[in-house]
């Protein structure tokens, strides 16, 4: 067993290694699954003050958060993780509201589609069609930031490739943490870090890609790092060294340096995927939230 300098990661360790009913156990559907996983969600603690309400949003059921004091004018459209198939704003809601706190900003939650009931393109189709209405509510796009963790990490490259392609503007920027770039797996990360990463395998990644993609080829907007990078904004990069994606996140960085957009790459000493979400019992957590949250805010100032 490795011996973490940090004792808190440790703690989060055991904590994962306690919960049979984490959204990765095997044997059980991902209808199954999803309730555990809104059910973490529910023990996240909010800023006080916070307020988030249910809405509709681009025709998909949502949430919008308004820390105090934020300003109306500007937005984090923020995109849950769960391996396209698990997740809901439910479950992040602590972790959106946080980042909405830290940053300013309101936030805005879709429920967007997942498989294997809804398998690509339907996330994508579902994100731009939240980013076209934040346009169309008179949010301007400097105005914008895109988040999203894991799966929603890719999510969000997806989303500001897809804007691109329709011929959209920019975002001011895209905050990727602990980014699922790739539904094949690629990079020495998949092996090397298997051993230390308490959270994904190999075997789980590919079964939530294969239910992803439901039969279809995997494209530059299934797999991100597959497409060129040119003229995307500028991007944050979270990614903890003990993760099986750590070498997604490498790709994706090097990916936007090849095209000569402007990228922060942090790789966190000991932390696991999405360290951020353990916010509640882990200094780590709090401190790459701020860190998010403030790069945030001055891509929105």
């Amino acid at each position: 067993m490795a011996d973490w300098k940090d004792p808190e990661i440790a703690a989060v360790r055991g904590l994962l290694a306690a919960m049979p009913d984490a959204p990765a156990t095997e044997g059980l559907t991902f209808a199954e699954r999803r309730p555990g996983m809104d059910a973490f969600g529910d023990m996240a603690p909010l800023p006080e003050g916070h307020v988030y309400e249910a809405v509709t949003f681009a025709g998909r059921p949502a949430e919008r958060h308004t820390p105090p004091g934020a300003d109306p004018t500007k937005v984090i459209l923020y995109l849950h993780g769960g391996g396209y198939c698990l997740g809901s704003p439910r479950s992040h809601r602590g972790l959106t509201a946080q980042l909405a706190h830290s940053a300013g900003a309101v936030a805005v939650t879709p429920d967007y589609r997942m498989a294997p009931e809804d398998p690509y393109p339907a996330a994508v189709d579902d994100a731009l069609a939240a980013y076209k209405a934040l346009l169309d509510e008179g949010f301007a796009a400097a105005k914008i930031v895109i988040a999203g963790d894991s799966a929603g990490g890719g999510l969000t490259l997806a989303t500001a490739l897809a804007a691109r392609a329709a011929g959209l503007p920019q975002p001011a920027g895209l905050f990727l943490i602990s980014p699922w770039a790739s539904m094949t797996p690629t990079g020495v990360s998949y092996e090397a870090k298997l051993a230390t990463d308490p959270m994904i395998t190999g075997a789980a990644l590919a079964e939530f890609a294969a239910a992803y993609l439901g039969g279809k080829a995997d494209d530059g907007l299934a797999s991100p790092i597959r497409s060129d990078f040119t003229g995307l904004a500028p991007m944050l990069i979270h990614v903890g060294s003990e993760e099986v994606l750590l070498s997604d996140a490498l790709a994706v960085a090097e990916r936007a340096g090849l095209a000569a957009v402007p990228v922060t790459l942090e790789v966190w000493p000991e932390m696991i995927h999405v360290w951020h979400a353990f916010y509640g019992f882990l200094g780590a957590g709090r401190a790459a939230i701020a860190k998010g949250g403030s790069w945030i805010a001055e891509r929105l100032s």
